[in-house]
């Protein structure tokens, strides 16, 4: 393997909004979390690790309203008018990160098959465990390419932030990618996901499956353009 699935990203419009869906979603709380100012936005998480994808975790990300426009588009998709007009509606599955310890050479190799990851960018957010700092994949104009289903890449620089986040009874149990090409699947190499190359029009780019206390919960992504 190459990369290893690290979180997957649930767009919302506040984190109040985003905090009360997670609740009724999967009958758990997020927590944690913190202010990114690169990108002007803010989140809370909980994990959702398991056998199959181990140190995983969900994010929750909104815009924060305290903080100054980044002057690029955030990542995520976040400033796309058509995911602020859905998540306004209800928070949404939107993408999922790969961790990695080869994202230099991952990038360079995804972008030889005329796809596009997006640039490096070096980020951090506060913890009350310390500082947290990565590198990540980000297209200039905040999109994610393959509608959303090619993950983004992160490297993470000493600890995870699973390494302080408290025990759920949410766990990951499969992820599917649609329409990543085959050269990127060879690429990535990810372990436990299922993808085809294949993005038809009525699927979702990625379906997560979990298992949570309120049962078994089906996510999928909204598609809004690659």
């Amino acid at each position: 393997m190459n990369a290893v699935i690290d979180h997957l990203v649930i767009a919302a419009d506040s984190l109040e909004q985003g905090a009360a869906w997670c609740a009724a979603t999967f009958g758990v709380q997020p927590s944690g979390g913190g202010k990114h100012p690169l990108m002007g936005t803010h989140n809370r998480v909980i994990t959702i690790s398991s056998e199959s994808f181990p140190d995983c975790y969900l994010e929750v990300i909104a815009i924060d309203p305290d903080a100054p426009a980044p002057g690029r588009p955030r990542w995520f998709g976040l400033d796309h008018p058509e995911v602020r007009e859905a998540v306004r509606e209800s928070p949404r599955l939107v993408h999922a990160v790969a961790r990695t310890r080869k994202i230099e050479m991952l990038r360079r190799d995804l972008a030889n098959f005329a796809l596009n990851p997006g640039e490096l960018l070096a980020a951090q957010r506060d913890t009350p465990d310390g500082l947290l700092k990565w590198r990540i994949t980000v297209r200039d104009d905040g999109r994610a390419e393959c509608a959303g289903a090619l993950p983004s890449l992160i490297e993470w620089e000493g600890q995870h932030p699973c390494a302080h986040m408290p025990f759920t009874d949410v766990a990951l149990q499969g992820l599917v990618l649609r329409g990543v090409p085959t050269e990127a699947v060879d690429v990535l190499k990810l372990p436990a996901v299922h993808t085809s190359p294949i993005a038809a029009v009525q699927n979702a780019p990625l379906t997560a499956t979990l298992k949570s206390p309120r049962g078994r919960v089906v996510l999928d992504a909204w598609h809004f353009g690659s």
